[in-house]
């Protein structure tokens, strides 16, 4: 086995072992769209775009993935988004 296959492999296996986790907003008839961006902002730390098109995403699909990472990390972002009164959950 060549360096360069063996280190493709590790590559491969370290990828595979972090187990991703999501955080889902869901769309609903009662924050503005300018709230939700500023909210992204805030808790997700997206830029002014990225939050845009994630609202844009949530107000025509019904929910949008606004930030994937491991569950430590997304747990205080979905809290800030919960706390503002939008419906996110981490899956």
């Amino acid at each position: 086995m060549s360096t360069k296959e063996k280190i493709q492999e590790d590559l491969l296996v370290d990828t595979q072992e972090q187990n991703l986790n999501e955080i889902v907003l869901y769309n609903d008839d009662v924050n503005t769209f300018d709230y939700v961006i500023d909210t992204l902002i805030y808790a997700c730390d997206h830029t002014p775009e990225q939050a845009e098109q994630c609202s844009i995403l949530v107000h025509y699909k019904g929910k949008c993935t606004v930030k994937t990472g491991s569950y430590d990390e997304l747990e205080p972002r979905c809290s800030k988004l919960l706390q503002a009164g939008l419906s996110a959950e981490i899956v």
